[in-house]
């Protein structure tokens, strides 16, 4: 019973590593990573379409992104949907191309990205310790069933804040690593 706990939590704890590291993702750097187009939908004929569904998203050099879009009558759609992301970019088409230049990032708002990914990884820590709370607790009813004894309670304790502590240390090291992904020029 407290083995399967410490894999919940574990197994949920590991999914907020990896929701953190979508999110930060999409913080965009200086150079040019399809990841940013993910969250961009199209309407596609009335109903709204992921970009990476209407077109094929490449990457052509460290500053550009391009967009070869399957329906030419799409070209129009496409164009519209990146100027209305908050993404501040302005896509060019070229028949069926679309290219898309990224703008160099200024040291302003490089500072205000790293506090964006600051928030995004405290946001990460937060969801490991509510995990941690949770499964604390689950040991807790555990015990006050008589279901396991004092000190393995005390035991069980431990071993899920080492769990929690090898998880906050990667929540660390992710934001160290996009920090200075960031601060680069």
């Amino acid at each position: 019973m407290i083995e399967d706990i410490k894999k919940d939590a574990e197994t949920r704890m590991s999914k907020s590593i990896e929701s953190l590291k979508t999110n930060l993702n999409k913080i965009r750097t200086g150079r040019a990573h399809p990841s940013l187009l993910d969250n961009i939908s199209v309407d596609y004929y009335g109903a709204d379409t992921p970009l990476n569904q209407v077109g094929n998203v490449s990457v052509p050099d460290a500053r550009t992104l391009a967009i070869t879009v399957f329906d030419k009558s799409m070209i129009g759609a496409v164009e519209k949907a990146i100027l209305a992301s908050d993404l501040g970019l302005n896509p060019s088409s070229q028949g069926t191309l679309i290219r898309i230049p990224l703008p160099p990032l200024t040291e302003e708002r490089r500072k205000e990205l790293v506090k964006v990914v600051k928030g995004e990884s405290e946001n990460g820590k937060i969801a490991i310790r509510n995990i941690r709370r949770d499964a604390n607790s689950d040991v807790k009813t555990l015990n006050k069933e008589k279901e396991i004894s004092d000190d393995e309670m005390h035991q069980s304790e431990d071993e899920i804040q080492v769990i929690t502590d090898k998880y906050i240390k990667q929540v660390d090291q992710i934001l160290v690593e996009k920090e200075a992904e960031l601060m680069e020029i």
